[in-house]
């Protein structure tokens, strides 16, 4: 097979992987507090030179390169508008900071969602797996629901004289949260809390979702031209393969 047509391959695959990060940022469209994927592609160097027998700029036939790989994935973690609810369970930071949860094995995780709700034993949980919401000291949150509550000043839970602060955490690099699904991330490094006087959660209202529908559709669109641009090379490829050996054959 011709080294073309290798490459042409491998540019396929490569765009039929980002259609999927792009599928999965449109299905997240509606999802409060969703960060949308960034796929970063990268040139790769011949076969060759990736195991060491060759080296780059050696002007010989391993040196014309290897295509494009996936070289990794990128969350963005911008800001995203607000939107009021008037649901007491919504909450919204506006700045900087996660929400705690406890995860599976009692891990801590992360998340920007706060489309909250209150389970039959009085827990506040997540909508999105049903995991507890923790408060600073690392606790779960309880609250009466037969009592009225509200949200104060720094985002601390006031109900019938109890004041319970919600635990909003910090990363030391956002470069250290790994999504782990349900809209939750998982800190490989330590966290810190965000102290009381930086905190602006709004109860009643809901961080949108980072994806832009525009800007998805027209990756999108951008996708699926390369796809077929690399599989219409292939298919040339392949035809000039096919003619050249039946040229040689018939002599």
């Amino acid at each position: 097979m011709c080294y073309g047509m290798y490459l042409s391959a491998e540019g396929a695959q490569v765009q039929a992987r980002r259609m999927e990060f792009i599928a999965n940022n449109l299905a997240n469209l509606e999802t409060p507090g969703f960060k949308r994927d960034v796929p970063i592609f990268q040139a790769r160097f011949a076969e060759a030179i990736q195991r060491g027998t060759a080296q780059p700029g050696d002007r010989s036939d391993n040196d014309l390169g290897g295509g494009v790989k996936l070289n990794e994935v990128d969350t963005n973690f911008s800001h995203s508008t607000l939107r009021h609810t008037k649901v007491n369970t919504d909450f919204a930071i506006n700045g900087e900071g996660f929400f705690q949860v406890s995860g599976p094995d009692n891990q801590t995780l992360l998340t920007r969602a706060g489309n909250f709700e209150i389970d039959v034993q009085g827990r506040l949980v997540t909508r999105a797996g049903r995991l507890p919401v923790l408060d600073a000291a690392g606790d779960e949150i309880t609250l009466d629901g037969k009592l009225p509550w509200n949200v104060g000043s720094g985002g601390v839970i006031e109900q019938a004289g109890q004041r319970i602060p919600l635990g909003l955490q910090t990363p030391q690099s956002l470069g250290d949260l790994v999504k782990v699904g349900h809209n939750m991330f998982r800190p490989l490094g330590p966290t810190t809390e965000v102290p009381l006087p930086q905190r602006d959660i709004r109860q009643g209202y809901l961080e949108q979702s980072g994806v832009s529908s525009t800007r998805e559709m027209l990756a999108m669109i951008e996708t699926s031209r390369a796809f077929e641009a690399n599989t219409q090379l292939i298919q040339n490829q392949d035809s000039m393969m096919s003619s050249l050996i039946s040229r040689v054959l018939a002599r």
